[in-house]
């Protein structure tokens, strides 16, 4: 989602220091190295709370008494309960594994293409430092998980792992999500400006790097800035968000219809509306059983920020035809917006947030979090416990003990 913030500064609930044990209700647990405990109930009666123009959403992310930035970086896995320990395994590791200056080429559309061993990624659409949007499209980008595996074990292995742009063609205006897509990649792009409709459009990722165009259009209109989407494990439909980012990042004309989740059935081209509703859908993934769907609503950054609009996921039934009902908030965040989100193979929930990645069971319990100290848009677990995390100018590679759901691999 271009126009989620980066933030410089680091920190949130958290603190340096490091406890040996978790408590919990199944007794007393080993700490991992990179991990710390963070006791909640101490963070209830603070001595003064300020008023929102003074800290909320958008400012940095809060350090309260005895805490410091610093503490929250050194160890990245922090512990919001017992259940995040078996997420974690004995022995996690985080790895800072590429970045940049200043341009956010690790942003969006993490998706991982097994035949390879690759991950690929997008630039930043509409960012000022990237030179994106209206006169340049957003970027694509790779790399070997062979080379990240190799450098697991440091912290910072900035430099040994070669990062490859790749040349769509023709070329995706303004890419943002993806999924696995028949031994391809499928991209939801936003479009470019009047005259390139945002559209879905598979990429070959191997050379030619050859595009094909799978949807533009909704009976003859142009969707508003497509951003995410997700394939139903159920009946292998394919369902995308269109919010209108590409308007407010000034790189799409003005919205001509409301922003909605659409359903797109590749065998017999029908399209339809799954669900309305939204200021701003965002990500979207489904439980591994194909039970729920969970969508995000970035409303909170629109024309600006607007602190009353919702910065929340929401949770849907999905019935055995693949329509949504009972309509639930599931987590409202604690810091910025949560953007892209992903199931692991026990249904838990996690999602990209303003200092990291944030881990909830399926009833909605925060577990932990996975801090990077800096916005993250999208990540994706790349077979296995691996996890590649976008941090805009940085990106992270994490090994844990829970594995992904990976619905796209099925097609």
């Amino acid at each position: 989602m271009a126009s989620l913030r980066l933030l410089a500064t680091t920190a949130v609930l958290l603190g340096s220091n490091v406890n040996a044990l978790a408590p919990g209700p199944r007794g007393q647990r080993a700490i991992p190295a990179l991990a710390q405990v963070i006791d909640q109930k101490s963070l209830n009666v603070l001595p003064s709370v300020p008023p929102a123009v003074e800290f909320n959403a958008s400012s940095s992310p809060w350090i309260p008494q005895t805490y410091t930035s610093a503490g929250l970086i050194e160890k990245p896995f922090h512990i919001y309960d017992d259940a995040f320990l078996d997420i974690l395994g004995p022995n996690p590791t985080f790895t800072v594994i590429a970045q940049t200056p200043k341009d956010p080429i690790f942003h969006e559309a993490v998706v991982w293409y097994k035949p390879k061993d690759e991950v690929f990624f997008v630039q930043n659409a509409g960012n000022a430092d990237a030179g994106t949007g209206l006169d340049k499209s957003a970027a694509i980008f790779k790399i070997s998980l062979k080379e990240a595996d190799a450098v697991k074990d440091m912290r910072n292995a900035t430099g040994k792992v070669k990062v490859t742009q790749i040349p769509s063609n023709p070329e995706i205006p303004n890419p943002n999500g993806a999924v696995q897509y028949k031994g391809k990649i499928l991209y939801a792009a936003e479009g470019q400006g009047p005259s390139k409709a945002p559209a879905l459009i598979v990429l070959n990722p191997v050379e030619p790097y050859n595009t094909t165009v799978l949807l533009n259009n909704y009976y003859g209109r142009q969707f508003n800035s497509l951003n995410d989407l997700g394939i139903n494990p159920r009946n292998l439909d394919i369902y995308f968000t269109d919010p209108t980012y590409g308007e407010s990042n000034n790189f799409r004309p003005a919205p001509g219809m409301q922003t909605q989740v659409y359903r797109y059935n590749d065998k017999t081209g029908a399209v339809t509306v799954a669900a309305d509703g939204f200021v701003m859908p965002n990500g979207i993934t489904f439980s591994p059983d194909g039970k729920y769907v969970y969508i995000t609503d970035t409303g909170i950054w629109h024309h600006g920020l607007e602190l009353s609009n919702p910065s929340s996921i929401y949770r849907y039934n999905v019935l055995e035809d693949g329509t949504f009902e009972n309509r639930k908030t599931f987590a409202f965040v604690d810091i910025n917006i949560p953007d892209g989100v992903h199931c692991d193979s026990k249904g838990n929930v996690y999602a990209g947030v303003g200092d990291g990645v944030h881990v909830w069971n399926p009833s909605g319990t925060l577990l932990g979090k996975i801090y990077t100290g800096r916005t993250s848009a999208n990540f994706q677990f790349v077979g296995g416990g691996r996890v590649v995390i976008g941090g805009e100018t940085q990106l992270f590679y994490a090994t844990l003990a829970a594995t992904g759901s990976f619905v796209e691999s099925q097609l």
